[in-house]
């Protein structure tokens, strides 16, 4: 079984919304969860992006990645999906086989009309569910990561 840990800033989007793709496309397979640096609430509008794909986040809480690695809870891979200035911040969790870094837009901070925000947010959700999905090949075996990956050194 793959334990997941995704992270971003805030566990408000990206994070969240990796979790519960790999959730949904890994189960029986890989158990994931997701945590912030400074968890604030779940954003709004991920919370309506990921309803179109039939997914509820609307009870969904987040949590702090200190308050997790505390807990001395063990993941076998830990993916940074906030953008390159912020992922150095990730700690170094014991047992993890594999730390891995995948940038993505923070949701949080796109400018426009809601409309325009909504698009960005769910161009934002494609590409995340997309990389999960080559994220669960990579964890077979199947395939390399494409070259938007960066494979770290736990």
């Amino acid at each position: 079984m793959h334990k997941v840990l995704f992270v971003c800033i805030h566990n408000s989007a990206r994070s969240q919304m990796a979790e519960a793709y790999l959730n949904t496309f890994g189960r029986g397979e890989f158990v994931a969860e997701s945590a912030g640096f400074e968890p604030t609430s779940i954003n709004p509008l991920v919370v309506e992006v990921m309803g179109e794909e039939g997914i509820d986040l609307s009870s969904k809480g987040t949590q702090s990645v200190f308050e997790l690695f505390k807990t001395g809870r063990v993941f076998t891979h830990v993916v940074t999906v906030c953008d390159d200035t912020q992922e150095s911040k990730c700690p170094i969790y014991p047992g993890m086989t594999h730390r891995l870094h995948l940038p993505f837009p923070d949701p949080g901070q796109l400018t426009g009309s809601r409309e325009a925000r909504l698009e960005q947010t769910r161009e934002i959700r494609n590409t995340i569910r997309d990389a999960v999905q080559e994220f669960i090949a990579w964890a077979r075996n199947d395939t390399p990561l494409g070259e938007t990956w960066t494979i770290k050194t736990p």
